[in-house]
């Protein structure tokens, strides 16, 4: 019987196996608080672990993804939508021999950083954060994964590699925001991360339209005004004819997911051959984005998300729902910094000057590591942001509308 595979081992089959421009875990610039090396782990399986034992990647399973989080128990919630970009991911990774752990962690952690109620949530804490330097998810997200999360006694947060982390920042374009230094002289996006951006409009084009369907927001006759869901129909009817209403909507959606798919990698490789990229040194230094469309499929896609903007997006229900989550956070938002008392007491730990009110730091906990805020309505905002839809709801009645059973 042979031996379990090591982890020099491991990096040895990616030195084989992996195409030049991908990203080698050998490679890393590694993770802020230094660690041994697993005995069977690469770096970024480790990351990948880490993020789905987390609280907030967990926490994702209660958060609204766009449509209404109560209606059903079977439509995509925040955690589904991470899980069928994270599956995009791996196949793209694996067809272009890039880095699929990579790819992996990256997909898997790319959305850890929204609030609840979607992105009604994150409209909300970036109007109560203005003055502050607003909100963004992203930036949110690192800070979930450096500094929130509390799992190891050794070192605050998760302890991710620079690469799984310096995503967060290249996602949102922020590299001159606070804390972001240490990623502005890296250059682009790796191809990895590249990736587990453009299929995430692969994931919530196609899955919106699928959940608008099972919620009656829009009917298959409407679709047909829809160029790209047409000739999707067209392309099902033509390899398994006689398919109709629940079984064809199935089918068409596969079809979408399996077009864009395709398309990517073919167009990815063309751009990749075409820029003479050889090297992750030649991904970084590019101008160009290389993972992408073709313009067809570009001008396709926009035409769907034109429907989805115009007929789902700003459906009453959907509307309702943005409209009742910001006026909960924003509510909650002033209460907690009127009364900072009704935060827990970890996240009062984080604001300098309350210790009068909270008393000394438990044992084992790494104050020396841990950022301290002077500005109590970031952490405010750390609180709100990591709570789930149900949970801030909950909150909201606890303190406003204490006569209603629960």
């Amino acid at each position: 019987m042979s031996s379990p595979i090591t982890t020099d081992a491991w990096l040895a089959f990616e030195d084989g196996w992996l195409a030049p421009y991908a990203m080698p875990s050998r490679a890393s610039r590694g993770r802020r608080h230094p660690e041994n090396d697993h005995p069977f782990r690469s770096l970024y399986q480790r990351d990948r672990e880490r993020i789905v034992h987390c609280t907030a990647f967990r926490r994702m399973t209660g958060k609204t993804q766009v449509l209404v989080a109560s209606v059903n128990d079977h439509h995509r919630t925040r955690l589904t939508h991470t899980l069928e970009v994270t599956q995009l991911a791996r196949t793209v990774a694996r067809r272009l021999r890039l880095n699929e752990d990579l790819a992996e962690a990256i997909a898997l952690a790319h959305d850890i950083g929204h609030p609840p109620f979607g992105h009604a949530g994150e409209d909300a804490l970036d109007e109560c954060l203005k003055p502050h330097g607003g909100f963004n998810h992203n930036l949110f997200g690192l800070r979930r994964v450096d500094e929130l999360e509390e799992r190891y006694p050794q070192f605050p947060g998760l302890n991710l590699s620079f690469e799984v982390r310096e995503a967060f920042v290249q996602h949102c374009g922020r590299t001159d925001a606070p804390g972001c230094s240490e990623f502005r002289d890296c250059g682009g996006p790796l191809l990895e991360a590249q990736i587990a951006d453009v299929v995430d409009s692969i994931a919530y084009d196609t899955h919106d339209t699928d959940d608008a369907l099972g919620l009656g927001f829009i009917t298959m006759d409407e679709l047909r005004r829809v160029e790209f869901w047409t000739r999707a129909t067209e392309r099902v009817h033509s390899h398994t004819p006689g398919l109709s209403d629940g079984p064809l909507r199935v089918a068409v959606v596969r079809e979408l997911l399996s077009w864009q798919v395709a398309d990517l990698l073919d167009e990815t490789a063309n751009r990749i051959a075409g820029a003479n990229v050889r090297s992750v040194e030649d991904v970084r230094s590019t101008s160009k984005t290389l993972v992408g469309f073709t313009p067809e499929v570009r001008r396709l896609k926009a035409g769907l998300e034109r429907f989805l903007h115009e007929r789902v997006y700003k459906h009453h229900r959907v509307l309702r729902m943005t409209a009742n989550g910001k006026r909960i956070l924003q509510a909650l938002f002033a209460e907690y910094a009127r009364s900072p008392a009704l935060l827990p007491e970890k996240h009062l730990r984080r604001w300098t000057g309350a210790d009068a009110i909270i008393g000394a730091p438990p044992p084992g906990w790494v104050t020396a590591a841990r950022t301290r805020l002077d500005c109590l309505e970031r952490v405010v905002g750390d609180y709100l942001a990591g709570m789930t839809d149900r949970f801030a709801q909950l909150e909201y009645r606890r303190l406003f509308l204490p006569s209603i059973e629960l």
